[in-house]
């Protein structure tokens, strides 16, 4: 990964692009920019706690949408006596939670460029099959 001069969570217009600083970022320990989140220059994985956030939040959202679909299927037969679209809305319901808990308990997809494969021997260094001349004596 390469340094691009700003911050891991800067937006568009947020990178600092000054004068001090000795990465020329415009960090300066007595600005207000102190208190942001120091620059990412290397290539380690996010900490568990920070992946283990992300994965707890995609549960709670999937989660989320499962107690309103269940009201929306009662409010769609008690308003309009739709049989077949309140069981529509509690079958779409139904296996929310499985797909939530294998979302959260998913682990980070690894780096393409970390991979170990095998490598074959190449088949050029193998021996002839012809006959050879000896020397005899």
């Amino acid at each position: 990964m390469a340094y691009d001069g700003g911050y891991e969570d800067a937006g568009p217009g947020e990178q600092y692009r000054g004068e001090s600083g000795f990465d020329g970022t415009g960090s300066d320990l007595s600005s207000a920019s102190a208190s942001r989140r120091p620059p990412r220059i290397t290539e380690a994985q996010e900490s568990f706690e920070a992946q283990q956030r992300v994965r707890i939040r995609k549960y709670a959202i999937l989660m989320g949408f499962r107690i309103p679909a269940l009201v929306v299927a009662v409010i769609v037969y008690s308003t309009w006596n739709n049989v077949w679209a309140a069981l529509i809305i509690v079958a779409i319901s139904i296996p929310l939670p499985w797909i939530a808990v294998l979302i959260a308990n998913d682990a980070p997809p690894r780096r393409k460029d970390k991979l170990r494969r095998y490598a074959r021997p190449s088949h050029e260094r193998q021996l002839d099959a012809r006959t050879h001349r000896t020397i005899e004596g």
